[in-house]
């Protein structure tokens, strides 16, 4: 899945009033008959049924809403504003997944930050098109982030620290988010899933691979693929890299206690 927006593209004092809801709509004109919400929620639906935002309009927005499309520009200001509205929104559900943090250790706080931005980015698929260097800076975007930094307050990193641990669970489950986005794209394209498609090549590829010529290949390649019936696993994937970050910021408060 390629990306195909940047965030943080829009004018920034314009997209930050849309996003706080301080922007003033325009006295003069027709009467206003929407809502921001209404016009990044239509937007939401189209991308979520497309699983797509390449495909995403000003146009189909303002059909879904049975309006006409310039009416549109009295509440966004530009498609690069719209998706950002867009992110967002979402990001709030993230936030009401999260929930309060408790008394659970910080491994099951990071492992739930984790599971909510997965489920985020499988809910929504759209979310992995598009670059957020810099983030849409929305009430719901810095509420998930407070959230996230919250598990981890006071184990023992610097601020720094936390902030490149949040990062790291975003960036390891973003990647792998998109080989199972990916994944499930191919089965819907092609018809087939992973397990037809490896009955079809069987044939061809033991043919022509000689495992004496490819040992270490031939071995991990077929107890990776008989465990997962698959030539890679997204879910297994997103466990194993979760753990070994765990661990190794465990392992870098414990250093840390130790010196």
């Amino acid at each position: 899945m390629d990306r195909t927006e940047i965030s943080g593209s829009g004018d920034p004092a314009r997209t930050v009033a849309t996003l706080w809801g301080t922007r003033r709509l325009p006295r003069r004109g027709p009467k206003h008959t929407l809502t921001t919400a209404q016009v990044t929620a239509a937007a939401i639906g189209i991308a979520d049924g497309d699983q797509d935002l390449s495909t995403l309009s000003m146009r189909r927005v303002a059909e879904a809403l049975g309006v006409g499309t310039m009416s549109l520009y009295t509440y966004v200001s530009s498609r690069e504003e719209l998706v950002e509205a867009m992110l967002d929104t979402v990001y709030g559900e993230a936030v009401q997944l999260l929930g309060p943090l408790g008394d659970a250790p910080w491994q099951d706080g990071l492992r739930r930050v984790a599971r909510v931005n997965w489920e985020l980015c499988t809910r929504h698929p759209w979310v992995l098109q598009v670059f957020t260097g810099r983030p849409p800076l929305g009430p719901h975007t810095i509420a998930k982030y407070e959230r996230e930094l919250a598990v981890i307050e006071g184990i023992g990193l610097t601020d720094v620290e936390m902030d490149a641990a949040v990062t790291l669970v975003h960036t390891h489950v973003e990647g792998v988010a998109r080989r199972r986005v990916e994944a499930d794209r191919v089965v819907r394209r092609t018809g087939i899933d992973d397990e037809q498609w490896w009955r079809q090549v069987q044939p061809a590829i033991e043919a022509v691979f000689d495992p004496s010529r490819f040992p270490i290949s031939a071995r991990v390649g077929q107890a990776a693929g008989q465990a997962h019936r698959s030539a890679h696993n997204p879910e297994h994937a997103y466990a194993f890299g979760l753990d070994r970050l765990i661990q190794g910021v465990e392992a870098l408060i414990s250093e840390r206690a130790g010196a």
